[in-house]
C-alpha cells in the first residue's frame, strides 16, 4: 500500500486580482505558509499559467515548475474543467458557456468545441512537460436536458449521445496516451458523466480507453444520494485523482435533490468547507489507502457560508489529520511462527 500524498489544494477558487492571490509565486507562498505541499493549477487562468506555452516550451514549463518548487510545493495536476465543458455543449446552453472561451468565439458552438479540443491536447503535452501523470477535466454534456425522462426519451437517444461524446473525446484521449497522462473526468451533475453508470457507458463507447479515468469527488455523490464509499469498491482501478470536498444533504418537506431553484445557502444539498458537512472522510481515506491509491489528496474548497481563507487554513490540517500512514507490517506479526512448509502440512493433516 502507498501513503496518499498531501495536503494539496486546487487554486481555482482562490485566484484573485488582489495580492497574494494574483500570481503563481505569491499564491503558492501563501498556500505553503498554511500547510500545503501541492497545488492543482487551473489552466485557463493566465495569472497562473500560459497553457499553450507550457505545451510548446519545455523551458517555460520548467520555469513554472521552478516557481512552485521554490515555494516548497509540487504541482499535483493541471485542470481544464472549463475547457472540457466546452468539448460537448447542447445548443440550449450555448450562450451560458460563452464566458468559458475567448471573446471572439461567443455564440459559436462549433468554434468553442474546436478551441476546447485543442486546449485539451495542449494540456496533455503541458502535463508531460511538467512531469505530471494525471489531469482533471469535465466531460461536457449533450444529454443533460434529458436527465429526467419527461417527456419520454426517444429510443436510442442515450446510445447516440454517448457515441457522439466518445467521438469527440477519443482523439483527445489518444493524445493523452501519447504523452503518458491519465485524463480524469470529475463526475459532476450537469455533465453527461455524473455517476458510475454514465462513466461505464462512456467507457464502453471509448473501447475501455486506458487513459479514461476518474477524478473522485464525494461531494457530488452526496448531493445525488449515491453510496460514495461503495463507489470506490467498484471503480478504484480507474480512480486516479481525488478532490477532498465536503457537502451535506438535508431534505425537507419542501425540497430535495433538485433544490427548488434556490441559491446555494438555501438548497437542501450544498457544498461545505471540510469538516462542516456530512462526508465520511475517514472511510474514504481508508478505502483509497486499502486500494493503493497513488495520488494526491487535493482540497477543492466550495462553501456558501465560510470565507475561503478560513476554509483553506482549516482544510490543510483536516487533510493532514486524515492521511493514513500505511503500515508495512501486520498487526499480529508478533504471534507469527514463521514459514515452514512441513509444519503447514502437519497443521493441515496432510
Amino acid at each position: 500500500m502507498k501513503t496518499i500524498k498531501g495536503p494539496a489544494i486546487f487554486l481555482a477558487q482562490f485566484v484573485d486580482d488582489q495580492a497574494p492571490f494574483n500570481n503563481l509565486k505569491s499564491i503558492c507562498e501563501w498556500m505553503a505558509s498554511v500547510g500545503y505541499y501541492g497545488v492543482q493549477i487551473p489552466s485557463w487562468d493566465a495569472r497562473l499559467i500560459d497553457l499553450k506555452k507550457a505545451a510548446e516550451s519545455q523551458t517555460y514549463a520548467d520555469e513554472i515548475k521552478g516557481i512552485v518548487n521554490e515555494a516548497g510545493l509540487e504541482i499535483t495536476e493541471l485542470s481544464t474543467h472549463l475547457q472540457g465543458q466546452l468539448v460537448a455543449v447542447h445548443p440550449a446552453y450555448n450562450e451560458l458557456f460563452d464566458g468559458f472561451a475567448p471573446d471572439n468565439l461567443k455564440g459559436d458552438l462549433k468554434g468553442k468545441s474546436a478551441w476546447a479540443t485543442q486546449q485539451l491536447k495542449y494540456a496533455a503535452k503541458a502535463s508531460k512537460n511538467l512531469g505530471l501523470n494525471a489531469h482533471a477535466t469535465f466531460s461536457g454534456a449533450l444529454m443533460w436536458h434529458t436527465v429526467y425522462p419527461w417527456p419520454q426519451r426517444p429510443a436510442g437517444l442515450v446510445a447516440t449521445g454517448f457515441s457522439e461524446l466518445a467521438k469527440r473525446w477519443t482523439p483527445i484521449l489518444d493524445v493523452f496516451e501519447e504523452n503518458g497522462v491519465d485524463l480524469c473526468y470529475e463526475l459532476h451533475p450537469g455533465e453527461d458523466l455524473h455517476d458510475g453508470v454514465t462513466f461505464e457507458m462512456f467507457l464502453e463507447k471509448v473501447n475501455n480507453h486506458k487513459r479514461a479515468n476518474i477524478l473522485y469527488d464525494p461531494s457530488h455523490f452526496v448531493l445525488q444520494c449515491l453510496d460514495y464509499l461503495q463507489f470506490i469498491d467498484f471503480y478504484h482501478e480507474r480512480i486516479k485523482m481525488f478532490h477532498v470536498k465536503d457537502a451535506e444533504f438535508n431534505p425537507t418537506g419542501k425540497q430535495g435533490v433538485y433544490g427548488g431553484y434556490q441559491g446555494w445557502v438555501d438548497r437542501a444539498g450544498r457544498f461545505r468547507s471540510l469538516g462542516d458537512g456530512q462526508v465520511d472522510f475517514s472511510g474514504i481515506f481508508s478505502k483509497l489507502s486499502q486500494y493503493d491509491f497513488d495520488g494526491w489528496a487535493v482540497l477543492e474548497w466550495e462553501c456558501a457560508i465560510k470565507h475561503p481563507e478560513q476554509g483553506a487554513i482549516e482544510g490543510a490540517q483536516f487533510i493532514a489529520d486524515h492521511i493514513i500512514r500505511v503500515t508495512d507490517k501486520a498487526f499480529d506479526d508478533f504471534a507469527g511462527t514463521g514459514a515452514d512448509e512441513n509444519f503447514n502440512k502437519k497443521i493441515l493433516g496432510i
